[in-house]
C-alpha cells in the first residue's frame, strides 16, 4: 500500500471521542427520523437546490449539485422522494455510482434559512410513467427520474452557514471579482478557444439548453 499523502493520523472513533469530540447529546440523535413528516415536505416543497452524495463499489465518492424550481425534488409519500433527471453534461456521473452503489446522501438547502435537510436512502432510476408524472417541471417531461426510499431523515443545525454567511448579501464577492469559470474551463481542458468563446458557449448552455 503506497504512503498515506498526511501523517499523524487518526484511525479509530475511539480516539476523536478522547480527544475532543465527546458523546453528543441524546437530541443529536434524536432527532433521526424513519420517514417523512409534514415538517420535511414543507422543507422539500419550498427547497430549489440539493447535493447528492453518491459513491461507486470502491467506496469512491463524489457529491453533485441537482437544483430547479423549489419542491423539483417531489415527496411522494413518507418514504419516498423523487425528481426528474434534468440536462447536465452527460458525464451521468451520479446514475453510473447509482447503478454500483445505490446508498445516497442528500442535502436539501432553502436561501436565507440556516438550517438544511439530510435525507439517507437508497436510490433508483425509474422510468415508471407515473413518477415521471409526478416529478414533471415547467417545460420539461423528463424520461428519467431519480427516486431514493428514505432510510433517515434529519434537520442539520445551521452552525456551517452560519459561520461560511452565506446567505448575507454583504459578504458576496464583487461581480468582478468572481474566479472566471470560462478561463477555469479552458485552463483545465487544455483547448485553444478563446475565452470569449468559451464564456459565450457557457452562457448559450446556461439560456438555450438550460432544461
Amino acid at each position: 500500500m503506497p504512503d498515506a499523502p498526511f501523517t499523524h493520523l487518526v484511525t479509530a472513533e475511539a480516539e476523536l471521542r478522547d480527544e475532543g469530540y465527546p458523546a453528543p447529546l441524546p437530541r443529536a440523535w434524536e432527532k433521526e427520523i424513519g420517514a417523512l413528516d409534514e415538517h420535511c415536505a414543507a422543507f422539500l416543497a419550498r427547497s430549489p437546490l440539493a447535493m447528492l452524495a453518491t459513491s461507486d463499489a470502491e467506496g469512491r465518492a463524489t457529491v453533485t449539485p441537482r437544483g430547479g424550481p423549489p419542491g423539483f425534488v417531489r415527496m411522494l409519500d413518507r418514504q419516498r422522494v423523487a425528481w426528474a433527471d434534468l440536462q447536465g453534461n452527460r458525464r451521468i456521473d451520479a446514475f453510473r455510482q447509482i447503478l454500483q452503489n445505490p446508498q445516497v446522501g442528500l442535502l436539501f438547502m432553502l436561501p436565507g434559512l440556516r438550517e438544511t435537510l439530510r435525507i439517507d436512502g437508497t436510490a433508483y432510476l425509474t422510468r415508471d410513467p407515473e413518477v415521471l408524472r409526478a416529478v414533471d417541471v415547467p417545460d420539461r417531461t423528463a424520461d428519467l427520474a431519480v427516486g431514493v426510499h428514505v432510510r433517515v431523515a434529519f434537520l442539520q443545525c445551521g452552525k456551517a452557514l452560519v459561520r461560511s454567511r452565506l446567505w448575507d448579501p454583504a459578504t458576496w464577492p464583487a461581480a468582478d471579482e468572481l474566479p472566471s469559470p470560462a478561463a477555469m474551463f479552458k485552463a483545465h481542458r487544455g483547448e485553444p478557444t478563446p475565452v470569449e468563446e468559451v464564456a459565450a458557449h457557457l452562457e448559450e448552455s446556461y439560456t438555450v439548453r438550460l432544461w
